[in-house]
């Protein structure tokens, strides 16, 4: 599918072989036996589960996570989230329609969406949506230009990783948006990707396969057309407007646009 820009071009800084970052190791001879016991306990099932259920080694490191994902405590945009699965049909269908490099992206997702998701994750059908625009020759554009079209892909990029747990593209989005104006510098995405456990040759295979990236982002974009949806932030439940940021100031929130007036509406809903 064309794109405004050259999608290769555009990632050539990305497709260098990512920095490989080793952690100090102390106390060795002391640590020995209990750090070889643990490396078995972890590798030994992790290997049996890529040979013989034919599943990636992402996939199966997930499957070992035991349906928890635990941000870095002493990151500066840390929060804890958690999510288990749940009973599809009990869920509350809530999306978040934005623009990576969007300022009011990043203040929703940071006083509103993220802190109501450590609370309501396992209460929810949640979905992260892109706001765009697609051309008649499918030519798609973005209102920050290029730059933010491989923002918005690299999010829905992580979303196609690891698509049982959205708390971790969540948690991978905030990172990114936290810091919009830097999108898609090679710095922020590998530190995000650090951050919450995403494979960046992984990530980075996503958005540079021909035609990968920019389906995902099509569909996005087409979806948030059909929801009728052109501003970031919109927030949406069960497919009405919650509420909406835009401009620096919450807009369309009857109901209130306080992370506690989100959880409640949601668990009133499933009730």
């Amino acid at each position: 599918m064309p794109s405004s820009t050259d999608e290769k071009h555009a990632l050539k800084h990305l497709d260098e072989p990512p920095t490989i970052m080793y952690m100090p190791y102390h106390n060795p001879h002391s640590q020995a036996r209990r750090t070889f016991l643990l490396v078995l306990m972890i590798i030994l099932p992790l290997c049996l589960l890529v040979k013989y259920f034919g599943i990636s080694t992402a996939e199966a490191a997930m499957y070992m996570s035991a349906d928890a994902y635990v941000r870095h405590p002493h990151s500066p945009s840390s929060q804890t989230m958690i999510f288990s699965p749940s009973n599809q049909s009990t869920l509350v269908p809530l999306e978040v329609h934005i623009m990576s490099k969007c300022p009011d992206a990043r203040d929703c997702l940071r006083d509103l969406v993220v802190p109501a998701m450590e609370k309501i994750a396992d209460d929810v059908n949640f979905r992260l949506s892109f706001i765009g625009s697609i051309d008649a020759d499918d030519t798609v554009h973005c209102k920050h230009g290029a730059t933010e079209c491989l923002g918005n892909m690299l999010s829905l990029c992580a979303d196609n990783l690891y698509p049982n747990n959205p708390v971790i593209s969540l948690g991978f989005t905030n990172c990114l948006v936290s810091s919009y104006s830097s999108i898609p510098n090679r710095d922020l995405v590998e530190s995000c990707s650090l951050e919450h456990g995403i494979g960046f040759d992984e990530l980075n295979a996503c958005i540079s396969d021909e035609g990968k990236g920019l389906d995902l982002l099509s569909a996005s974009i087409e979806r948030s057309r059909k929801a009728g949806v052109k501003t970031s932030c919109t927030v949406r439940v069960r497919g009405k407007v919650w509420c909406v940021r835009d401009g620096g100031e919450w807009k369309n929130c009857d109901q209130g646009h306080d992370v506690d007036d989100l959880v409640a509406g949601i668990l009133d809903d499933k009730e």
